[in-house]
């Protein structure tokens, strides 16, 4: 079974914040994008931390509760070290440690640890949405009978909980690989489960030609 990586959901294009951003800009940032909490990142891209809604009560309840503190940056605010993924990971294992940590959004990073993306929840759940009977004919009808022009009965293709079982034969061994690879990657696709045979191996080497020795 082969899952969808966070690489393939993520946002790129990532509403941050550096270091030296004023509190009020972040406000500003997370009111006009109307979004809940950003990375905030130095002068490398590397990311310091997430700001959310939650550090910005915070900041709240210090306010009310003390003397105003001095001019607050982003780096003041947020919450450090990040919890962040890599694009290669699978959605799953990101859904478990969102889970796990309690966190709402994860900065997917480089091998450098700099800001690629950021994934949130409903990045995350967007794959899951989509009914099975839709993925069913959609696996049917563009990739079997459209991509692989075969009779709509050569693969027998069922759907539970957005996990895609392949069985049946189909003609050339080639087809098994690209039929797997399309399929797992439509939109409510979560794993694909192969059980495909196929009528001709066009995969097999070629037989080298027989050496006539000289006499």
């Amino acid at each position: 079974m082969t899952a969808h990586t966070v690489g393939e959901v993520m946002t790129r294009d990532v509403v941050q914040a550096h270091r030296t951003t004023p509190f009020k800009e972040v406000v500003r940032l997370l009111d006009h994008h109307r979004i809940s909490g950003l990375p905030v990142i130095d002068a490398d891209d590397k990311v310091l931390g997430v700001l959310s809604g939650s550090d910005l009560v915070r900041v709240q309840a210090y306010r009310q509760g003390s003397a105003p503190p001095p001019a607050l940056t982003a780096e003041d605010v947020m919450s450090s070290p990040a919890i962040t993924v890599h694009p290669e990971q699978t959605v799953p294992d990101a859904a478990r440690l969102m889970e796990r940590r309690g966190v709402e959004r994860l900065p997917v990073v480089d091998e450098a640890d700099r800001l690629i993306g950021i994934a949130t929840r409903r990045d995350l759940l967007r794959v899951f949405l989509r009914a099975d009977d839709d993925i069913r004919r959609q696996v049917t009808g563009d990739i079997v009978v459209g991509t692989l022009e075969l009779p709509s009965d050569a693969v027998l293709v069922s759907v539970r909980d957005g996990v895609v079982t392949l069985a049946g034969r189909v003609e050339r061994r080639s087809q098994v690989p690209e039929l797997i690879h399309a399929a797992w990657r439509l939109e409510g696709v979560v794993g694909v489960v192969n059980r495909l045979t196929f009528h001709t191996d066009d995969c097999a080497a070629a037989t080298p030609p027989a050496r006539i020795g000289s006499l």
